[in-house]
């Protein structure tokens, strides 16, 4: 299994078994740097990928071949863009998950309001959503983490269990953040890049073709073009026979403390 400890042990017997040969025989000195470039990679490839499981256990996807996805919503809550995203789920009856910067709540605290009591879930996305976040020490990754839980219970009066790291990234500071914290991190299986993606027509068909039992779409509510194309994502979904459920529900989590 690939993991971080898999992975440290791995590369340290072969460190020795390289630094060994290289007493007896001799090896080229820059065979260390290649050793030390692949390790990197390997890290790289499990900081910036939340399905690898490499640091911590991350829920991405819901193992059921039953007919169900959830969709949820980063970033929020926004003046501009989740009134909007909230009334197209209402239109449709749709209940989703809404992953939230604690430093948006202050002047949005009705707009979290409403997605709390439509029936949404509203789980942490950090406080500050910092562009270093993942350079921070484990101590300030949970004193962040709880500065959104105040945050929310002071607007809505629950605690968020779950949570969804800032751009995906994970690593070993993180991961006992987490866990001290006795927070359940979710990730996607479906990433929309509606943050990026400009073409609605092109998004819409990116979404449609990724469709399968157990998806966890990840959109953002901060975005204008995947407002243009929720409407007709969500009929695709519904004419294929799928069910859109909450997020916690499909993954039988407890959502708040």
């Amino acid at each position: 299994m690939l993991n971080f400890r898999n992975t440290n042990i791995f590369f340290l017997l072969l460190l020795l078994f390289t630094v060994g040969v290289h007493l007896q025989k001799g090896v080229p000195v820059f065979v260390y740097p290649i050793l030390l470039v692949a390790y990197s990679l390997v890290v790289f490839y499990g900081c910036y990928f939340i399905d690898s499981n490499f640091f911590l256990p991350v829920v991405c996807a819901a193992n059921t071949t039953h007919k169900k996805i959830a969709l949820s919503f980063d970033d929020g809550p926004a003046e501009l863009y989740t009134p909007e995203t909230l009334r197209i789920l209402q239109d449709q009856d749709i209940k989703a998950a809404f992953f939230c910067i604690g430093n948006r709540i202050p002047g949005n605290e009705q707009i979290l309001t409403r997605i709390h009591s439509e029936g949404h879930l509203v789980g942490n996305h950090s406080h500050s959503h910092h562009f270093w976040f993942d350079l921070f020490s484990a101590e300030k990754m949970q004193q962040d983490l709880a500065r959104m839980d105040k945050a929310t219970m002071s607007a809505i009066q629950v605690k968020p269990l779950l949570f969804r790291p800032p751009y995906g990234v994970t690593n070993p500071n993180l991961a006992r953040a987490i866990k001290r914290g006795g927070y359940t991190p979710v990730g996607w299986s479906v990433r929309s890049l509606d943050t990026v993606k400009q073409d609605p027509g092109k998004l819409l068909s990116k979404m449609q073709a990724q469709l399968k039992p157990g998806a966890i779409y990840l959109f953002h509510d901060t975005s204008k073009v995947m407002l243009e194309i929720l409407p007709q994502f969500i009929s695709a979904v519904k004419a294929a026979g799928y069910e859109i459920v909450r997020l916690d529900k499909m993954l039988n989590l407890k959502p708040y403390a």
